[in-house]
């Protein structure tokens, strides 16, 4: 079984917000006709997609994006599940909007999503799908990852998460190194 978390905040108020791109992409994967659909457990909402590899558990911490480590460290004990099958969805503001970039490990970058995930699994060596949101510039950073796409941006993401989407699918089906192969521009 492989491990897919989108990181993300619960709750109608951070809907189609930037930080949210990553519920995005496991929701959008949560509607094949392969997927079971979602249920509480492990202080997240989870379904569990059936690809032709195998099962993909699909994951959305409900503990606020801050707090996502709990949830990640508690799935990963309960299924015994190696760091090799994780895979963390998120939004990334240094990379520009849309843009998707796929690692096998590294620092949380200031994503305080992925520290309490590093913090929790004791480790960077976990893979993870980044999405482009655009860069605050000058602005606050916390009120633009809260904030919402105008049109024009909206358009660019929905392409990115379609995009991002397919990549899981790579990732789960050849791995991280063929999925960055294809994926990272």
């Amino acid at each position: 079984m492989k491990l897919v978390v989108g990181l993300g905040n619960p709750g109608k108020r951070y809907a189609g917000t930037r930080h949210n791109v990553g519920f995005a992409v496991v929701d959008l994967l949560a509607e094949s006709p392969h997927a079971s659909r979602w249920h509480s457990r492990f202080q997240a909402q989870v379904a569990e997609l059936r690809e032709d590899s195998g099962r993909v558990l699909l994951v959305k911490p409900e503990t606020f994006m801050n707090l996502s480590g709990r949830c990640v460290r508690e799935v990963m004990q309960f299924y015994q599940m190696p760091l090799e099958d994780l895979l963390v969805v998120c939004d990334d503001i240094n990379l520009p909007l849309g843009r998707l970039r796929v690692r096998a490990r590294g620092s949380h970058g200031g994503h305080n999503g992925l520290r309490d995930i590093q913090n929790h699994l004791g480790t960077i060596e976990y893979s993870r799908l980044r999405i482009g949101v655009g860069s605050p510039g000058a602005g606050d950073a916390v009120d633009f990852v809260l904030g919402r796409f105008g049109p024009t941006d909206q358009a660019v993401m929905e392409e990115a998460v379609r995009t991002a989407a397919q990549a899981v699918l790579v990732w789960v089906e050849h791995g991280t190194e063929a999925c960055m192969n294809q994926y990272n521009g």
